[in-house]
């Protein structure tokens, strides 16, 4: 072809109207010579293909002529084109555009023979990008060539057709039989296909393909003839260009396998050598280029499909070069197309041939094909699939519809899913049929997917994550555990947590589909979870740092598919086998040390305790799988009761003699694992029983179902459980208790019996909930005293004392010499309970605590004096001392702030006989814990609890202290104290590095918070005081204290006395303002600071605004004579000393100018000019301007 060159588009379109003229005309002469002469002029220019794939109409030059003389010939080509191209610059706009209408015009219209027209514009269809405009460019070409090439067959004159102006010289492409129009169309199809232009090669393959199929006259040979000419390549092309004649090629022959003439010519004659010569042909293409070999054994997978069986046979497996290219495809880097044609081949013709050599076993079968030794074998083709990433290969679909038909999606009952995971140990025989496909998906992936993808390149790990991503859709549950092996979730893993890795988002990718494949089964699901955890030893989330189990075991909310996953949890458990001794995959490395180090160090490294990290998972697994239920509590109840046994069993109890037991009164049997576990899973195993009734506990609700109790009360069933397993003579306590202890648990065991039958016959009453909490928290101090003996029995006894005391009028507990106490001497009941409650509370778990809240909020009604003050001493005390105490700090006496003195502080009796109001006790102590920083610093969440019970339950309720019993020195002690804190500023540590960030961060939220109660507390102890009426003379100590605060306020920097809480106390309590209104006015005008000044303007406004609008006329006007001179005073500094800002001094003129108003408005202007002094009078002229002349001017 020689190397093309683009020509101007001006020249195209000239050169294809041209040929339109010269299409549609036949046998009609041109109107004038020299119009006729310039367009060869413009046609010559062109020497190479169009854009489109049309060659110009120029002489074209034979395939014979050497590369030297093309090379001349172009050159004067170019020469030619040059001239014509500055020749077309010179003409007008205009003439041209007219020139081209004038010839598209002739070009569309009918002959004067009336002979069918061909439009030529319908190639530049062919390469749109619109599909659907490209069928149709294609179906309408194939039709007009028809009409065409009938008005040509039946015409008699052909020269007719020939008569007239040739586009191109005549040429020896076999295609006489063919209409002048039809010839030239193939050949700017042929041609076409090579373009690289827009969707050029889909376009002119799919018109050569109509083509080919509706005109017979195109005889194979010569179209074949035609094809390897046209896009012959020549040394002297460069790369491109090479690879446009070779992509053109390929779609030259996939056009002529889909037309389906080769078919006709085997029906025709049984011997023809065209479909041997085709597949040669594209055998030799697929092996000139990668690229091309799987487009290649597409096209001729296409002819194979459209072919009988003997013609494969005889014609497809006979031709030159294919029994070579079977041969090499297994040695050195494989060739997987190769693999596919031989099976897709074999599957045609259903007979073993040797043709296709160790490609396939002979004789055939999935079970032969699947075989370690031969997937082994295949291992480099399948390997080398790799190449067309990031698209897959087309042998793995196929492999894996053949690995995995239809058929096996059937089993994927329950019963098996399960089972099939465990080794040996089915409940029933599948069929042979699934057993085969079983072991052949066990090969692939051991010999395959293992062996040879993952253990290889990153691009054949992204093939391997690929390939399990096409499994899918087909693969039962019961495989989950055969793909997601040892070595995968470990390939997996390694990938996850190495962040930098451009697998990282191929892993990401890869979870995202497993988790949306499992979404709605649960049997997937669990299939799913057990396969990661097992392989990572339970620690598949905290490895990958995601929440990839975690959203996994959130998915099961139904009760068959939470109970599957407990029984799946409990076999992990109880199989001492379950974790396989391979080392980790080294897929992030390829150091031939690293496996070996691995191994060697394996004790070193933990790896040992792998079996205990998975033990542990499950038994945190467990109690996790009910919060996410959403079932009725029948239901959530048996999933309850299968943990609880499961807990309870593992936890508490061993067996003597073997490792299982079988109970005839509750008909189960029980396991233990063979090899004993470890105290820490048998302390874990307890302490998740807590949780679990803890939990069980809240979600019942705090009065439960009286005819259902035995059913569904967990902790009540519980008891009853623990007490069967103990009567078993061959079962025991995992840790033996001592003689205290014993008589403990059996005391605990006996109560709670017997205040479950009270419970039940109280019914519905306020006593069943006091029952009910008791219980639960007798069921908690009894595992807690399994779990850390010889501490709990003192308290033990004495809650089963206040239980006795409590509910001795219903009889419940004999009285005993050792538990008989004198009504005289003994306590107040609950003094007693409020002492055990306490001393369980140190060191206790968090279900243990929540069991002491439920009786305590069940019980806090009979609290008395006493019993509370222990309770708050418990909060204010001080868990961590500071080692240096600074005497001269601001903040000194943390302990101490907001509580109360001990002068004040009521004893006993006193607080009997003044009736002294809890509640501001409970306050005063609560705020003097939460400021303490030895209380809050240590748990956030204690500090939050605290802030909501303050806020909610005291600043926001409704009630409050009202009554004559509420001492006012109190109340002046905590507003004091309130106010101190709210202008405390917050001191920075000098400290570096995350950690010290980090502290910093949490002190200054800390901080704020602190003042927000502090101004919380101030709004509240106010509105006590305000509650209270009393007398303006008993609060001049309230006032006192105002304005010690504002002094400072004014007098240092570092007060941090917000101006909006000062606003916002004035506007609650306006009485407040006004006492403080000429103390306001005197600091301001003697302020220190500029900015305090005029932060201190806003709240004089809020002041004069309170007085104006709560006051008498006569009222106000007499409160404001009393302060003028204070006011003309402020009005002379703030006028004398304007601040620079000049936002300040808007604030200034703004104040200023409402003054003036209300002065003039109380007919006070005059007075108040007459405090004024001169100097003041021109300084308020010269900086207030208008607002003050205006004042002079009314008082005039």
């Amino acid at each position: 072809m020689g190397s093309k060159k683009k020509v101007a588009s001006s020249t195209e379109e000239e050169v294809e109207v041209a040929e339109g003229t010269e299409l549609n005309g036949v046998g009609e002469k041109t109107d004038s010579k020299k119009r006729m002469k310039k367009k060869k002029r413009k046609m010559k220019s062109d020497d190479g293909e169009t854009e489109d794939g049309s060659d110009a109409p120029s002489t074209p030059i034979p395939s014979s002529t050497k590369p030297m003389e093309r090379k001349k010939k172009r050159k004067m080509l170019d020469k030619e084109r040059h001239r014509v191209a500055s020749e077309s610059k010179e003409k007008s706009p205009k003439q041209e555009t007219s020139q081209v209408k004038t010839e598209e015009h002739e070009g569309a219209t009918g002959n004067s023979n009336g002979l069918p027209a061909f439009h030529i514009g319908v190639f530049s269809d062919l390469a749109s990008v619109d599909a659907i405009k490209r069928e149709a460019a294609a179906e309408r070409l194939a039709m007009e060539l028809l009409e065409v090439q009938q008005a040509y067959d039946e015409v008699g004159n052909r020269e007719a057709f020939q008569s007239g102006f040739q586009l191109e010289a005549a040429k020896d492409d076999g295609l006489d039989d063919c209409a002048p129009s039809v010839r030239y169309a193939v050949r700017r199809l042929v041609r076409g296909v090579s373009s690289s232009r827009e969707c050029a090669r889909q376009g002119f393959a799919l018109g050569l393909t109509i083509l080919i199929t509706t005109n017979c006259n195109i005889k194979v040979h010569s179209l074949l003839k035609l094809i390897s000419d046209s896009l012959e390549i020549s040394s002297s092309m460069k790369g491109q260009e090479a690879r446009d004649c070779l992509l053109g090629r390929l779609f030259a022959y996939g056009g002529l396998a889909r037309s389906g003439r080769l078919k006709e010519e085997w029906t025709s004659d049984k011997n023809t050598p065209y479909i041997k010569e085709f597949t040669s042909l594209i055998i030799s293409l697929a092996s000139k280029k990668e690229y091309l070999r799987e487009p290649a054994v597409s096209v001729l997978l296409s002819l194979i499909e459209m072919l009988p069986k003997e013609a494969v046979i005889n014609h497809v497996l006979e031709a030159p070069g294919i029994h070579e290219w079977f041969d090499v495809a297994t040695n050195g880097s494989g060739n997987p197309d190769a693999l596919l044609l031989a099976l897709k081949i074999r599957e045609k013709v259903s007979t073993d041939i040797a043709i296709f050599g160790k490609l396939l076993p002979s004789p055939f079968s999935p079970g032969r094909f699947f075989t370690a030794d031969h997937l082994a074998s295949l291992a480099a083709c399948l390997q080398y699939s790799a190449f067309c990433r990031p698209r897959v290969h087309g042998i793995w679909p196929y492999l894996l519809n053949f690995l995995l038909p239809d058929m096996i999606l059937q089993d994927a009952n329950a019963v098996s899913s399960l089972n099939l995971t465990k080794k040996h140990k089915k409940s029933r025989k599948s069929s042979s049929s699934d057993e085969d496909i079983a072991e052949n998906l066990k090969c692939f992936c051991e010999v395959i997917l293992e062996g040879s993808l993952i253990t290889s390149s990153h691009d054949r790990k992204h093939l391997a994550f690929d390939v399990v991503l096409l499994m899918l859709p087909r693969l039962p549950a019961s495989c989950v555990p055969v793909v997601l092996s040892q070595k995968f979730v470990q390939c997996l893993m390694d990938i996850l947590r190495t962040k930098d890795s451009w697998l990282h988002k191929v892993a990401e990718h890869f979870l995202k589909e497993l988790l949306d494949w499992v979404r709605t089964d649960e049997i997937r699901r669990l299939s799913v979870v057990v396969a990661l955890q097992k392989h990572s030893g339970g620690k598949f989330d905290c490895v990958t740092r995601t929440k990839t189990v975690k959203d996994l075991m959130a998915g099961f909310t139904t009760e068959s598919g939470c109970m599957l996953f407990i029984q799946q949890l409990t076999s992990m458990f109880l199989d001492d086998d379950h974790v396989s001794d391979e080392p980790s995959d080294q897929s992030q490395t390829t150091d031939e040390n690293s496996e070996i180090g691995s191994v060697e160090d394996k004790e070193s490294a933990g790896v040992s305790d792998k079996p205990n990290h998975l033990k542990s998972w499950v038994l945190e697994s467990l109690p996790g799988v009910l919060r996410y239920l959403n079932l009725d509590p029948e239901a959530k109840f048996r999933v309850q009761k299968e943990v609880m046994k499961f807990l309870a069993v593992q936890g508490l109890f061993s067996a003597s003699l073997g490792s299982e037991v079988t109970s005839f009164e509750l008909q189960e049997k029980f396991r233990w694992p063979k090899t004993p576990i470890s105290s820490a899973l048998c302390k874990m195993c307890v302490e998740q029983l807590q949780l679990l009734l803890s939990n069980a506990q809240k979600a019942g609700g705090s009065v439960p179902v009286t005819n259902a109790l035995e059913t569904n009360d967990l902790g009540h069933y519980f008891m009853h459980f623990l007490g069967t397993l103990c009567t078993i003579p061959s079962v025991s306590l995992v840790r033996p208790l001592s003689d205290e202890d014993e008589k403990a648990f059996k005391r605990l065991q006996a109560m709670e019996s017997r205040l479950s039958r009270e419970e039940r016959n109280c019914g519905l009453s306020s006593d069943a909930n006091k029952l009910h909490a008791l219980r639960y928290l007798l069921i908690q101090l009894l595992l807690q005293l399994l779990l850390r003996p010889d501490e709990y029995s003192e308290a033990a006894s004495e809650l089963i004392i206040c239980c006795q005391k409590a509910f001795s009028v219903h009889d419940l507990l004999g009285s005993s010499g050792e538990d008989e106490l004198d009504d005289g001497e003994s306590p107040e009941l609950m003094d007693v309970l409020v002492d055990t409650l306490l001393s369980l509370l140190p060191q206790s778990s968090a279900p243990m605590r929540s069991a002491v809240e439920q009786v305590f909020r069940y019980f806090c009604d009979s609290v008395t004096d006493d019993g509370l003050l222990r309770m708050l001493r418990v909060i204010k005390k001080d868990l961590k001392p500071a080692r240096h105490k600074d005497a001269d700090s601001e903040d000194d006496d943390d302990d101490d702030l907001l509580g109360i003195e001990e002068a004040e502080e009521p004893d006993e009796a006193n607080m009997a006989e003044a009736g002294s109001p809890k509640f501001l006790t409970v306050y005063s102590n609560m705020v003097q814990a939460f400021v303490n920083p030895s209380t809050t610093e240590g748990s956030e969440q204690l500090a939050q609890r605290m802030w909501g019970i303050l806020h909610k339950k005291i600043f926001k309720a409704k009630d409050y202290p009202k009554g004559e019993d509420v001492r006012l020195s109190t109340l002046e002690s905590l507003l004091e104290k309130s106010l101190r804190l709210a202008s405390r500023p917050f001191r920075k540590k000098k400290s570096a590095g995350h950690v010290a960030q980090k502290k910093q961060s949490f002190s200054w939220n800390r901080y704020k918070m602190i003042n927000s109660l502090s101004q919380q507390s101030t709004y509240w102890i106010l509105k006590v005081i305000d509650g209270r009426k009393f007398p303006e003379t008993d609060l001049q100590r309230v006032f006192e204290i105002f304005k010690g605060a504002l002094e400072k306020y004014f007098e240092s920097k570092k007060c941090q006395l917000k101006p909006e809480f000062l606003k916002e106390v004035f506007k609650r309590r306006p009485w407040v303002g006004q006492h403080l209104f000429g103390v306001l006015l005197e600091s301001s005008a003697n302020a220190k600071y500029d900015y305090r000044r005029v932060e201190a303007l806003e709240l004089l406004s809020e002041i004069l605004k309170a007085v104006l609008t709560e006051s008498t006329p006569d009222e106000s006007k007499k409160f404001l004579k009393g302060h003028l001179s204070k006011l003309g005073h402020l009005v002379k500094e703030l006028a004398t000393h304007m601040p620079e800002k000049q936002s300040r001094r808007a604030e200034v003129r703004k104040f200023c100018s409402k003054v003036f108003q209300i002065l003039s408005s109380q007919n006070l202007g005059k007075s108040f000019l007459k405090t004024l002094e001169t100097d003041a009078h021109a300084a308020c002229e010269s900086h207030l301007g208008e607002p003050f002349l205006a004042l002079k001017k009314t008082e005039k």
